[in-house]
């Protein structure tokens, strides 16, 4: 057995409020009745009820006073608001105070049928609103939950990897052969790259996208130092701009920029050294990248130095991002660049 509806019926009319008692109580309504303001007040704050029937002329003030005085009331109740025939406007400025609903009171028998009605649909559309609300707030905080996981979860595989590439480095300390510490220091700078995305992922509100000026700047400044661009005689020079990308292409990118950089930084210049610029911007709904040097020069074709890998991980990447490199000519040393369609985080 449901439990019966409790309404709060506030009328000077106590006669019509007995006739209302006996029609809603066959209806599974528990009706009980104020007269005034004062005590329609002091109701409410003694007991608990979950609908509010409000006559406009009450023996002090109107019902337009009760609503206001109820404050929050309108939002956690439905109130009906009754009206005389010629007070239509009056019952306007009631919805405008929070009413939910509104009848017009007549001498016929049709009032109290149109009474219930207005009652039962004023509760069901306050059911509806709290489900509403209910479901917004479980939608919030399931989406707080799932962005504290995800943040939780870069952590946790930024940390990882950062430990991975510390114990690469203690491996590179340890070998004798220079082409072993030469492919440690390469896939250590991989790695880098890669812990470097988890880092900005657990640190930005927005988990979806990367700011790939602090990300390429941070990326570029630990390559200069772990690939032997501390020295001195070469110099990374960094004219990044704060493109947002996605996170997919932003894991690419810093790929990418990982093996054009430690090539150059490997084989552009002889013991002189020199500058090797990395620039990173927007045009349009494009990104340009683009890595030169003052270097020996190089087309992208013939045989590479080194093993190779570099350059089949750089084939990779660049088709994950549907792009082409291409390398523009120049009178000395090489230019690498790429256009990229920049991707719309999903929702």
């Amino acid at each position: 057995m449901t439990d019966r509806i409790r309404v709060l019926y506030i009328d000077d009319d106590p006669i019509l409020v007995r006739l209302a008692e006996k029609v809603l109580g066959r209806l599974g309504y528990d009706v009980v009745h104020a007269e005034d303001a004062e005590s329609g007040m002091r109701h409410l704050g003694e007991s608990e009820f979950d609908a509010v029937v409000l006559d406009h002329f009450l023996k002090t003030g109107t019902g337009l006073d009760f609503l206001k005085a109820m404050e929050k009331a309108p939002e956690a109740m439905p109130v009906v608001y009754v009206t005389g025939s010629s007070e239509a406007r009056l019952a306007v400025e009631a919805l405008k105070a929070g009413a939910a609903d509104y009848v017009i009171k007549t001498v016929g028998e049709e009032f109290l049928p149109l009474l219930a009605s207005a009652l039962g649909q004023a509760l069901e559309n306050a059911q509806l609103k709290r489900a509403k609300v209910q479901a917004e707030l479980e939608v919030r905080l399931a989406k707080e939950r799932a962005e504290l996981l995800l943040a939780e979860v870069n952590h946790r595989v930024g940390n990882s990897l950062a430990l991975a590439a510390a114990l690469i480095r203690l491996q590179m300390s340890t070998a004798d052969d220079d082409r072993v510490k030469d492919a440690l220091a390469e896939t250590q700078a991989r790695i880098t790259a890669i812990a470097g995305i988890h880092r900005r992922l657990y640190t930005s509100e927005d988990v979806r996208s990367v700011d790939m000026g602090a990300y390429l700047s941070t990326l570029l400044s630990e390559l200069s130092a772990s690939i032997g661009g501390d020295s001195g005689n070469l110099q990374v020079l960094p004219n990044i701009a704060p493109v947002s990308v996605s996170t997919d292409q932003a894991v690419s990118i810093g790929v990418i920029v990982t093996e054009l950089v430690t090539n150059a930084l490997k084989y552009a210049y002889g013991p002189a050294g020199g500058e090797i610029r990395v620039e990173f911007s927007r045009d349009g709904e494009h990104a340009l990248l683009s890595v030169e040097d003052d270097g020996i020069g190089w087309r992208g074709e013939g045989a590479a130095k080194g093993t190779g890998l570099g350059g089949k991980i750089i084939g990779a990447m660049v088709a994950s991002l549907g792009a082409t490199l291409t390398y523009p000519a120049r009178e000395r040393g090489t230019r690498v660049e790429m256009r990229i369609a920049t991707a719309a985080p999903s929702a």
